[in-house]
């Protein structure tokens, strides 16, 4: 690996923007950082086909795709479609089986499509389904990482998680998971780097974690 950079593209979670990724530093001499963005999908548009206009911005051979929470499953879907030598996953999951119940109750009952979205200009709220936790004590910071508050895009994000029909995974994804995320409990996921007390916003708060074990997993 002497002499070659590896690019490695970082995709944010749910309505986050790519500030979350800020305080994540990778060694210059062996690594480049691209920073994606979510756009407003389409009406009707598939999660394919999504992550089929989100890989037109990768521009270089065989990268790192790095996402988080939601991003986590837009990169896997990506990796379908373009070469990569490595899929990172945080806070997510890689299997439909991985979902927390409720939101596999939601598939079938489609109580998420009652949800108060048309709220979600509350940031509160907002922070709340992005990142899983009550942020009152923290909301100038949490405004900050937040990006998107566009109703449709919203129902999109929560209808494609919640359909998401993903059975196996392929052999170059690492999944990296907080044992205390809220979100997407550790007790249903299986095979993952654990990170100790780490939370749905660990790429944020644990940014030390990342960016001391990040170039090993990558090269690994």
């Amino acid at each position: 690996m002497s002499g070659t950079i590896v690019h490695v593209y970082f995709m944010p979670g749910m309505a986050a923007s790519r500030k979350i990724f800020e305080y994540i530093k990778l060694p210059e001499e062996k690594f480049r950082i691209h920073l994606l963005d979510w756009f407003i999908p389409e009406n009707g548009q598939s999660l394919i086909d999504y992550a089929k206009e989100m890989t037109k911005k990768i521009e270089h051979p065989d990268p790192v795709l790095l996402g988080v929470s939601f991003g986590g499953v837009l990169v896997q879907e990506m990796a379908k479609l373009v070469p990569v030598k490595k899929v990172i996953v945080v806070s997510s999951v890689k299997l439909k089986k991985e979902l927390p119940k409720r939101m596999l109750f939601a598939r079938y009952t489609k109580v998420h499509k009652l949800l108060p979205t048309g709220l979600i200009t509350n940031v509160e709220l907002l922070a709340k389904y992005a990142f899983g936790e009550s942020v009152t004590k923290r909301l100038d910071l949490y405004e900050k990482y937040l990006s998107i508050r566009d109703k449709k895009y919203i129902d999109w994000c929560i209808d494609r998680l919640v359909n998401w029909d993903q059975t196996e995974y392929a052999d170059n994804v690492v999944h990296i998971q907080g044992d205390k995320d809220a979100v997407f409990p550790i007790a249903n996921i299986k095979d993952c780097i654990k990170v100790p007390n780490g939370t749905h916003t660990m790429i944020i708060h644990r940014a030390k974690w990342f960016n001391e074990h990040l170039p090993t997993i990558i090269l690994d």
